[in-house]
């Protein structure tokens, strides 16, 4: 099977662009993930972010998931549960307003550096999506202008630790699904694994690197790239060893952007296979319909979307 995509994007300065892009490309048809190096995010910062997270899951979190979870998920267990994850967790907003100063039990060090995180991931979002825009023959910014909504996107991170469960085959880190938004950046344990990804009906791991990000698609771009780009099932496989921590950035559409195929890309031969529809929408039919598969969603959105008035002027 083919390794999984490691793209150094020093290289888009050189002699090397061509190749680069080319794997990007690859990466975004073919696995619907890829990983990044030479981001740009100095490393000491990373440290300092992996650090900070870490040392607040201990102090604030971890009796926390013993007492509410691990206790509850291991009760007379004897068949796989299939209702939970064996996660900890709690969610950051950065745009359009932040929360941050909203969430219990951070340090101010540590709201600080999240809040500079996130600038710098925001940044490096909004140069992904250019460069899939380069690739796909569309215009520069094209893509975060199909995001922007009202109030631009909308961007979150969910900061998770996974601590190590006594019996993986029972429980899942994180059940299977793809990711409902647009692009998301992922800061990852660098030694303890666990992230899986579905290609060609196999599980495939994603690979810890230190000071990597591991880029996945999320179904908004399937859509908007009229199903070039997809988005793909993946899961966290709990580990009986270590905990896992891992930092999701989300960079989404606006609540209120309308997301469809980029003209460009809906050919003759190959009509529009993807509905029109409001993102806020399809955040509430994902909510209840997560981790089931995708197809019957952009179904349930293409029906809405048949049945909707249409305007006249």
């Amino acid at each position: 099977m083919a390794t999984f995509p490691v793209i150094n994007l020093q290289n888009l300065n050189g002699e090397e662009r061509a190749a680069s892009m080319e794997q990007i490309q690859d990466a975004c048809e073919n696995w619907g993930f890829f990983e990044v190096l030479n981001h740009g995010i100095p490393h000491d910062f990373l440290d300092t972010v992996e650090r900070l997270t870490k040392e607040h899951y201990k102090k604030c979190m971890e009796q926390r998931f013993k007492e509410l979870v691990a206790s509850k998920a291991l009760e007379g267990l004897e068949a796989e549960v299939t209702d939970m994850d064996w996660e900890s967790t709690f969610f950051l907003r950065h745009l359009p307003e932040s929360n941050m100063a909203e969430i219990p039990d951070l340090t101010d060090d540590y709201r600080e550096v999240m809040k500079e995180f996130a600038v710098k991931l925001e940044k490096l979002a909004e140069e992904l999506l250019d460069l899939l825009c380069e690739n796909l023959g569309l215009e520069k910014g094209y893509l975060k202008k199909a995001f922007y909504g009202a109030k631009g996107p909308t961007f979150g991170t969910k900061v998770s630790n996974y601590p190590p469960c006594p019996t993986p085959d029972k429980i899942k880190g994180l059940r299977a699904h793809t990711d409902a938004g647009g692009i998301i950046l992922l800061f990852q344990d660098p030694i303890v694994g666990g992230l899986q990804l579905l290609k060609d009906g196999e599980w495939v791991d994603v690979p810890p690197l230190r000071h990597s990000i591991v880029i996945n698609l999320g179904d908004q771009l399937e859509v908007i790239t009229n199903g070039k780009y997809k988005s793909v099932e993946h899961r966290v496989i709990a580990q009986t060893n270590g905990a896992r921590m891992s930092i999701a950035s989300f960079y989404n559409p606006g609540s209120d952007a309308v997301i469809y195929p980029a003209p460009q890309l809906v050919e003759e031969e190959k009509k529009q296979a993807y509905p029109k529809f409001v993102f806020e929408d399809y955040m509430k039919l994902y909510a209840g319909l997560k981790f089931q598969a995708k197809e019957p969603r952009f179904e349930a959105m293409k029906a809405m979307e048949t049945t909707a008035p249409i305007a006249t002027a």
